[in-house]
């Protein structure tokens, strides 16, 4: 490790280097260090000795089902209620003629609203009609808010519910709808999503009938830098028991189009730089840390790179949540475009599923 000037920073590292858990104190600390380099260097070695000099990426595509939502958070820009004339649903053509035209991926993408209207077969068949078109597509499908959902509406238990999905298709299982798990910021940004203790308890689920999941966490919003402790704290705690999670991916708020005035400034590349290199360090048992260069941009997610940092995200060909809340990245980047990004910023790409398995 290089020299660290930081006396909290510098402890941190021994306890890295010994194999020891930082602690949350720690943790805030490092949230506020001006020593970005010493926090860089000791989240980068977690990087090395886990990854070498590779970088992952994928190539995949987002398909958003569905705008129509009952929930209508105030920190989503996407969704609509169900007579808005911009919503819609996808058919099960309509998906189908989407993954062919998406051409050579090897994964797809699926989130959506709550639908009052669609039967459980649409879901199901979602699946098997990807499946059938390629059948070595891997399927990252439904947040724990949507799982949750389908579960209580059609009356079907969890972990049937989960041997269904998996037995037409499922793969894994995204990170959203975790945003924060502090209830009283919870209760201003998603008022009528589930709570952080359910969104965990559905991981725990899923986990336990083997599926891997991400986990996420939405920042610069209105949260302290306490909350964003005990978001990782919960995270770290549960895959002590499960081992589920295969990534964590920190998110920032983009408030553009929704109803969350967070009344604080864009975050600077240090406060990136600090939440990501916070997360390698603190989330020791979580093999992956993502940095999406849709969200935070290109040249930022290559110095994340430098930072703990692992894995750059995906080609995501027509996103739309994120670019609805007002990212002004482009809606999808080609593969040379990844690879160019990794290459150029001094590591070696490899291409893989959301499974971390290589597809070439």
């Amino acid at each position: 490790m290089k020299i660290i000037t930081d006396s909290n920073l510098e402890a941190i590292a021994e306890k890295v280097e010994a194999g020891i858990p930082v602690t949350d104190g720690e943790a805030l600390a490092m949230l506020s260090t001006s020593d970005i380099m010493g926090l860089c260097s000791i989240a980068h070695t977690i990087k090395q000795k886990l990854h070498g000099n590779v970088v992952y990426y994928g190539v995949n595509m987002n398909l958003n089902y569905t705008n129509v939502c009952m929930l209508r958070c105030p920190l989503c820009a996407f969704s609509r209620d169900k007579n808005d004339t911009d919503a819609y649903v996808l058919s099960l053509d309509d998906i189908a003629n989407k993954i062919i035209q998406a051409g050579d991926i090897d994964e797809v993408h699926i989130v959506g609203g709550l639908h009052p209207d669609l039967p459980f077969s649409y879901y199901e068949d979602m699946l098997k009609t990807i499946k059938a078109i390629k059948s070595t597509i891997h399927i990252v499908a439904f947040t724990a808010v949507e799982y949750d959902y389908l579960s209580k509406k059609f009356d079907i238990p969890l972990d049937e519910l989960f041997v269904r999905f998996k037995n037409a298709g499922l793969g894994s299982i995204p990170g959203g709808g975790a945003e924060i798990f502090a209830p009283e910021v919870r209760g201003i940004i998603a008022p009528k999503k589930i709570s952080g203790k359910r969104w965990l308890e559905i991981m725990a689920i899923a986990h336990r009938n083997g599926i891997k999941t991400n986990a996420t966490m939405l920042f610069n919003h209105i949260e302290k830098p306490a909350d964003i402790i005990d978001h990782l704290c919960h995270i770290r705690q549960l895959q002590d028991t499960t081992k589920g999670f295969k990534t964590f991916v920190p998110l920032v708020f983009h408030e553009e189009h929704t109803k969350i005035k967070a009344k604080r400034k864009e975050p600077t590349g240090y406060d990136i730089i600090r939440m990501y290199a916070t997360a390698r360090i603190y989330l020791h048992n979580v093999p992956h840390i993502k940095a999406l260069w849709m969200y935070v941009g290109p040249k930022v997610a290559q110095v994340l790179l430098q930072c703990g940092v692992d894995d750059i995200g995906a080609t995501y060909y027509d996103e739309k949540v994120v670019h609805s809340a007002g990212a002004k990245t482009p809606a999808w980047g080609s593969e040379p475009f990844l690879q160019h990004l990794i290459c150029d910023a001094g590591f070696t790409p490899l291409r893989v599923n959301a499974s971390y398995i290589p597809t070439r």
